[in-house]
């Protein structure tokens, strides 16, 4: 069984600056592509960020590309985002996930969630 724990969550003022974290336990972390979500109150979750099991491909919803960066640890078993240059539009729980497929943008490629952590971006 594998379990994701998500951190760093909180509130920020438009243009401001967040950091979250993914903790994952259970399993070999490296055996799984990793990705990020966010879902904002009656939207459907959408797909954030992903990265490869071992770091070296990244993809990017066109939204934040260029603000955030995802980033993992492999020693630390951990999974972070770096988003910068926050929108209020942007206001969710962002969800860490782990698929042992290929890389994807796909929610349905996920195997394991997390419980998500709430961002919220005031104007």
């Amino acid at each position: 069984q594998v379990q994701l724990v998500e951190s760093g969550g909180g509130l920020v003022q438009a243009g401001g600056s967040l950091r979250l974290s993914c903790a994952v336990s259970g399993r070999p972390f490296s055996i799984y592509n990793m990705g990020w979500f966010r879902q904002a109150p009656g939207k459907e979750r959408e797909f954030v960020a992903a990265i490869s099991r071992d770091g070296g491909t990244s993809y990017y919803a066109d939204s934040v590309r260029g603000r955030f960066t995802i980033s993992r640890d492999n020693a630390k078993n951990t999974v972070d985002l770096q988003m910068n240059t926050l929108k209020p539009e942007e206001t969710a729980v962002y969800i860490c996930a782990a698929t042992n497929f290929g890389l994807s943008r796909v929610r349905g490629q996920y195997n394991y969630w997390g419980q998500g952590t709430q961002v919220t971006v005031s104007s």
